[in-house]
């Protein structure tokens, strides 16, 4: 029978056909300098045994997967009222999209596009002194590594180049949904997209959305287990920018990718899976990133829908 160190090698030599497929993002310049041919993937079962292929250990700039974070924190502060402020539905447009957003009176769409997340940021920004300093600690506790940092490069990167998320800032704020200064609230947004983290560091951080919000790491429950739930449906709706419903057809699974070239899905009941490779296609997903998880899934056998219980079981064998 094949291991799952093996399975998780075989996705890993596959998933490199992939690559030289896609471009590395661009627009932020710290990110143009990532090589497009590393592709890392990891697993973290709900046991807490962890399994890698490739520069699985490689850290990379999380960009979007960090909105991941900033919701599951607001909603621990605000709960249910965070809604007032960011809407819970599929936005079908790019995910920095203007005109959404002044359509519909600076109320974002969901929280994983840009407007959404700032959004976010600002009610942290409410509720913390340095909230990216304790998003990262966060970051470092439920992966169980000290050493996750705020890649200052990256960070300064995006803050040169702020405009059209400085644009979508002060068009909310005239809207009157957001309550903070807004350079106060981009240097928090941006400094949480620049944590520096690996797949290993991910896929254990973020598998308490497989664990009905339970958290080895911490040995307690980090959040409800229907506020796990809740978080894995917005996922699986609204994870992957403007492609989302393309990725649930063909994967199926929660997932929140960032144009880092991260991406994070969740097999609720069972496992949390990071992988990465910088090459992005138009949506802003990784190529052998998407291809890796797809192969997952069919692996798998996704057997029912993804905000709750025991979402895929193993067959006997790898692909």
């Amino acid at each position: 029978m094949v291991t799952l160190q093996e399975w998780l090698e075989e996705i890993d030599a596959r998933a490199r056909t992939r690559l030289g497929t896609g471009r590395v993002a661009d627009y932020i310049p710290a990110l143009a300098e990532q090589k497009a041919d590393r592709f890392g993937i990891a697993v973290c079962t709900n046991e807490g045994d962890i399994y890698t292929a490739g520069e699985a250990q490689e850290p990379f700039s999380i960009q979007s997967i960090a909105k991941v974070f900033l919701l599951t924190l607001a909603l621990r502060v605000q709960g249910d009222a965070l809604w007032e402020r960011v809407g819970l539905n599929p936005s079908g447009m790019p995910f920095n999209s203007l005109a959404q957003l002044e359509a519909e009176r600076g109320k974002p769409r969901n929280p994983f596009i840009n407007a959404g997340a700032i959004a976010v940021a600002d009610r942290l920004v409410s509720a913390y002194a340095t909230p990216s300093k304790h998003l990262r600690d966060v970051a470092r506790t439920l992966s169980g590594n000290a050493s996750i940092r705020i890649d200052a490069r990256v960070r300064e990167s995006e803050w040169r180049h702020r405009a059209r998320n400085a644009a979508m800032a002060y068009l909310m704020k005239a809207f009157g949904n957001i309550d903070n200064d807004v350079d106060q609230v981009l240097d928090a947004y941006f400094s949480c997209c620049a944590l520096a983290m690996s797949c290993v560091d991910l896929a254990r951080a973020l598998n308490y959305l497989a664990a009905d919000g339970h958290a080895r790491a911490i040995g307690a429950p980090f959040i409800a287990p229907d506020l796990a739930r809740k978080i894995n449906s917005l996922l699986f709706t609204c994870g992957m920018y403007d492609a989302a419903g393309d990725f649930a057809y063909r994967v199926g699974l929660p997932a929140k990718s960032g144009v880092g070239g991260g991406i994070v899905a969740i097999v609720p009941g069972r496992l949390s899976v990071c992988a990465w490779s910088p090459a992005l296609d138009d949506s802003g997903n990784s190529v052998a990133a998407q291809y890796a998880l797809e192969l997952i899934a069919e692996t798998l056998g996704h057997t029912q829908a993804p905000g709750g219980g025991l979402a895929a079981r193993p067959r006997q064998h790898a692909p």
